[in-house]
C-alpha cells in the first residue's frame, strides 16, 4: 500500500528529464482552452476592414473622403432598400474596389459601379434616381422639417423614430420636453395643468388656448430651428404641441389666417384605407362647428402673452432661444404640404426650407382604449377634471389637428394592423415630397438667374 502510494506521489512530481509536470501540463490545457474561448469570441477581420479607399470629389479631384461602408449603407436605406440588402451592397462594392486595386476613384466612377450592384440585385433605375435625387438634396443643404402632429398616444413618437431611421436623420425634437421646460420656469407664461387637462366654457375656448400655447412652444424651438435653417440641417419635430397654421403661412400675405372650421366626427375629414390606413382625400371637410371662429380671434389670443415673460424664460435655458422670436402676424394657411413661403425663410439658409406637415389619426375606439390606459397612469393637477372630460378635450384637440386635411395637409391613419405598412409609405411620400421641394427651388433659382 505504501507503495502504491509512493508510486503514485512520484508519478505526480515534475519529471527530472524533461523538466515538465504535471502542473505544467495542466497550464497547457488550460491555456490552449483560453485560446479556443478567445478565438471563439474574437470578431473575424478581413483586409477589407483595413483597406482605406479614397473617393475624389470635384473637375479637378481636389478633395477626397474616406469611403465608409456603413454611411453608403444608411443612403441606401434612404432609397428604400431594405437594411440588409443595403449592408451586403456596401461589402460587395467596398470587395469590388480593393480587390481592383481601384483605391483612388472618383466620384462618378464609383457611383458607377454601385449603380452596377444594385441593378444586379433587383433595384434598377427607381431607387437609382432615388438615390440621385437625395445624393442632390444633401449637396444643395436644403433645410428640411417634418412635423409630426397629433395628440396622445397615436404613435408620434415611434413614427418620428423610424422615420429618422429610415430617411438617416438624427434630429429628433420632442414638444413636450421644450413644454417642460417652458412650464417649470420662472415666470412662465404657461398653466401649470396641460391644455386637455383644463375646464372650458366651449371647445373655441380649448382650442384657442391649444393654438396659444402651440405659439409659445414654437418660439422655445425658434434657436434649434433657426440654427437648422442656418446649417442647412433637417429636423422631425413630433409632440401634441404643433399647430400646423403656425409653420406653414403666406408671407406675403397681411390678411390674418382663418382658422379651419372644427371637423365634424361624421364627416368626410378621414376615410379608413384597409390596405394602407393612410389618408388621401385632400378635398374640404363637409363638417361644422355650428359656432365657428377665425384665427383672427387665435392670433390675437396668442398675443396677449408678454414678449418680455418670454425672453425671460429664454435667460433661464441654455438648449431653448426664445429671443427675437416673431409673433407670426398676418398667416395664411397654404394648400400645398410643401410650401416654400414659410415664416422659416426669414432665416437665413442657402436654400428654402421644405416644410412637410403630417398629421396622424387612430380610429376612435382603439384611441380611446389607449387613452383610457393612458389618462390612468398619468397625475393632473385639476381633479375635477374627470376622465371623460379629458379625452374629450384631446378629441377636440385632434379634430381641429385634422381639420388641416381640407388645407392639403396629409392625414394618416395609424392602425397596429397595418403599421409597417403606413410607416412604408410615409417614407416614400417624404421623397416624394423631398423631389418635389428640390425641383421647385430649382426652378426657382432658375428662374431669379433669368431675370437677373
Amino acid at each position: 500500500m505504501e507503495k502504491m502510494k509512493k508510486d503514485k506521489r512520484v508519478a505526480a512530481s515534475p519529471k527530472s528529464d524533461g523538466g515538465s509536470g504535471g502542473d505544467d501540463v495542466d497550464d497547457k490545457e488550460d491555456f490552449s482552452f483560453s485560446n479556443i474561448r478567445f478565438n471563439c469570441f474574437r470578431n473575424p477581420s478581413s483586409k477589407y476592414d483595413f483597406v482605406k479607399v479614397k473617393v475624389w470629389l470635384g473637375d479637378h479631384a481636389d478633395h477626397y473622403y474616406v469611403f465608409s461602408r456603413f454611411l453608403l449603407s444608411r443612403m441606401l436605406t434612404v432609397t428604400k432598400i431594405p437594411n440588409h440588402v443595403a449592408l451586403k451592397i456596401a461589402l460587395e462594392l467596398k470587395k469590388l474596389l480593393v480587390d481592383n486595386s481601384l483605391l483612388d476613384v472618383s466620384q462618378s466612377d464609383l457611383e458607377a459601379n454601385l449603380f452596377k450592384l444594385m441593378e444586379r440585385r433587383g433595384y434598377g433605375e427607381e431607387y437609382i434616381n432615388r438615390y440621385k435625387m437625395m445624393t442632390r438634396f444633401h449637396h444643395q443643404r436644403v433645410p428640411l422639417v417634418i412635423l409630426v402632429c397629433g395628440t396622445a398616444c397615436v404613435g408620434k413618437s415611434t413614427i418620428a423614430t423610424q422615420l429618422a431611421q429610415r430617411l438617416n436623420l438624427p434630429n429628433v425634437l420632442q414638444t413636450e420636453m421644450v413644454y417642460e421646460l417652458l412650464r417649470t420656469s420662472t415666470d412662465a407664461p404657461l398653466a401649470s395643468a396641460p391644455v386637455w387637462a383644463r375646464k372650458f366654457s366651449s371647445q373655441e375656448e380649448l382650442v384657442t388656448e391649444f393654438v396659444r400655447e402651440c405659439r409659445i412652444v414654437r418660439k422655445g424651438l425658434n434657436g434649434d430651428l433657426s440654427k437648422a435653417m442656418k446649417d442647412g440641417k433637417s429636423v422631425i419635430i413630433e409632440g401634441i404641441h404643433l399647430d400646423p397654421s403656425i409653420y406653414l403661412m403666406d408671407e406675403d400675405s397681411e390678411a390674418p389666417a382663418t382658422t379651419p372650421e372644427k371637423a365634424n366626427p361624421e364627416s368626410a375629414a378621414f376615410r379608413d384605407d384597409p390596405a394602407t390606413q393612410v389618408e388621401n382625400n385632400t378635398a374640404s371637410a363637409s363638417g361644422g362647428c355650428s359656432e365657428s371662429s377665425n384665427s383672427a380671434e387665435h392670433v390675437s389670443s396668442g398675443e396677449k402673452i408678454s414678449t418680455i415673460q418670454v425672453n425671460k424664460v429664454a435667460d433661464s435655458l441654455e438648449s431653448v432661444a426664445l429671443a427675437g422670436a416673431s409673433e407670426n402676424k398676418g398667416e395664411k394657411i397654404k394648400g400645398p404640404h410643401v410650401d416654400r413661403n414659410i415664416s422659416l425663410r426669414k432665416e437665413k439658409a442657402n436654400a428654402e426650407p421644405i416644410i412637410i406637415p403630417i398629421v396622424l389619426k387612430m380610429a376612435d375606439f382603439d384611441h380611446k382604449a389607449l387613452l383610457e390606459e393612458w389618462i390612468s397612469t398619468h397625475t393632473f393637477s385639476d381633479e375635477s377634471l374627470d376622465k371623460d372630460g379629458l379625452i374629450s378635450n384631446l378629441k377636440t384637440i385632434q379634430d381641429y389637428l385634422c381639420s388641416f386635411n381640407s388645407q392639403g395637409l396629409k392625414v394618416v391613419n395609424i392602425s397596429a394592423t397595418t403599421f409597417p405598412q403606413t410607416l412604408d409609405w410615409l417614407h416614400g411620400y417624404l421623397l416624394q415630397c423631398i423631389e418635389q421641394g428640390i425641383s421647385s427651388g430649382s426652378n426657382e433659382n432658375g428662374r431669379q438667374a433669368a431675370e437677373s
